[in-house]
C-alpha cells in the first residue's frame, strides 16, 4: 500500500531520530558517563522503520543487543530511553536495564535481550496470545545472522508454524555476528532460505531501501494478520560501529565503512527518493533534521540531571503483583 506525505515524513522522522540518537550514544559513551555496554544500530535505520511503518500499537516485538532502533521505531519513548542507557531513574526501565535490555510493553516493545536468539521464542508466546484471543494483532521478532545460527531461533521457527502462529522473523544480516563474516559461519547464500526447511515463505530484500523493506514486511504481517501464518524477512543491511562501542573493526576491509556512509545510507537513499518524487520538499525534511537535534541534545541534558537508582529501589520491579 503506498504511503501517504504524512507517512513517508513519519519514516524520515524515526530514521533520523534513531540516527542521531546512535550517533550521540557513540560520542557519549567516550566521555565514560554511560556505563556497561552498548551497541549501536546505525546504518540499519530502513529495516526498523520499514517493518514498525506495518505495525500498530498494540503489535508486539521482541528485538536483540541492538535493540535501540528497534524501540524508537516502535515507539518507545526517546527521552526514557536516553535516560535508561544513562542508568536514571528516569529511564523506561528506571535505571535497571541499560542499553540491552530497554523494554516498554505499553508501547508492544518485549524488549531488547542480552541473549542472542532471545527473541523469537518471546514472540512465539505473543502470536499465540494473539491467536487464542482473536485480536488479529502479530508478533514481530528481530533477529541477526549469528542467532539465525541458534537452535532457539530454529525451534520458534518450527513452533511457529506448526501452530500456525501470527509470528514474522526478520534477520538482520549485517555481514558480521560479532567479527565472524556470515559468509564464513552460515551455510547458506540467503538466510531467508533456511526457512523452507519449516515450509515457511521467505523473502530477502536489501535492507538500505526503506520501501523494499515496507513492501516485504507488509505483506508478511498482512499474512500473519488474516491468518495465514508466520513468514521470514531477510534484511541486508550494514552497521556503521562496531559490534560493540570500543570494538576496533580490525575484521572489516579498509574504507568499508566510509564506503557504506558515501554511496549505500538509507536515509540518505530515502532523502533522494521521496524528493526526486516530488512528494516531499527538502525542507520538509531539513525541518525535521532540526527538530531531532533540539530533541536530543534536551534527551541527554535531562539524562545527565536525572538521578540515579538508590538502595532503596534494590528490590522494587522484581515481582509482579497480579
Amino acid at each position: 500500500m503506498p504511503l501517504d506525505r504524512e507517512e513517508l515524513l513519519h519514516a524520515y522522522r524515526v530514521m533520523k531520530t534513531i540516527r542521531v540518537f546512535e550517533e550521540r550514544v557513540h560520542d557519549e559513551f567516550a566521555t565514560g558517563e554511560i556505563e556497561g555496554f552498548v551497541h549501536l544500530y546505525a546504518g540499519e535505520e530502513a529495516s526498523a522503520a520499514g517493518v514498525m511503518a506495518n505495525l500498530t500499537r498494540d503489535d508486539r516485538i521482541a528485538s536483540t543487543h541492538r535493540g535501540h532502533g528497534h524501540c524508537i521505531a516502535k515507539g518507545v519513548d526517546v527521552r526514557g530511553m536516553m535516560a535508561e542507557i544513562y542508568g536514571r531513574t528516569t529511564g523506561v526501565c528506571h535505571g535497571k536495564g541499560g542499553s540491552m535490555h530497554i523494554a516498554d510493553l505499553d508501547e508492544g516493545m518485549m524488549g531488547a535481550n542480552g541473549i542472542v536468539g532471545g527473541g523469537p521464542p518471546l514472540i512465539c508466546g505473543a502470536a499465540l496470545a494473539a491467536k487464542v484471543k482473536g485480536t488479529r494483532n502479530v508478533g514481530v521478532a528481530f533477529v541477526g545472522d549469528g542467532a539465525s545460527n541458534q537452535g532457539t531461533t530454529f525451534e520458534s521457527l518450527n513452533l511457529a508454524t506448526v501452530w500456525n502462529l501470527p509470528a514474522v522473523f526478520v534477520a538482520e544480516n549485517n555481514g558480521y555476528a560479532e567479527a565472524t563474516s556470515s559468509r564464513y559461519s552460515v551455510g547458506a547464500d540467503s538466510i531467508a532460505d533456511r526457512a523452507a526447511g519449516f515450509g515457511m515463505p521467505s523473502v530477502s530484500v536489501d535492507g538500505h531501501d526503506f520501501f523494499a523493506v515496507y513492501e516485504a514486511a507488509g505483506e508478511a504481517i498482512s499474512r500473519a494478520r488474516d491468518g495465514g501464518g508466520p513468514s521470514f524477512v531477510e534484511c541486508r543491511v550494514n552497521r556503521y560501529f562496531g559490534h560493540f562501542e570500543g570494538d576496533a573493526q580490525t575484521y572489516r576491509g579498509p574504507n568499508e565503512v566510509e564506503d557504506l556512509r558515501a554511496n549505500r545510507d538509507c536515509i540518505d537513499l530515502f532523502r533522494v527518493a521521496v524528493t526526486t518524487s516530488g512528494d516531499i520538499a527538502q525542507a520538509d525534511l531539513d525541518g525535521i533534521d532540526s527538530d531531532v537535534d533540539t530533541l536530543i541534545d534536551s534527551a541527554v541534558d535531562e539524562a545527565r540531571s536525572a538521578p540515579r537508582p538508590g538502595a532503596n529501589d534494590l528490590l522494587t520491579d522484581v515481582y509482579v503483583s497480579y
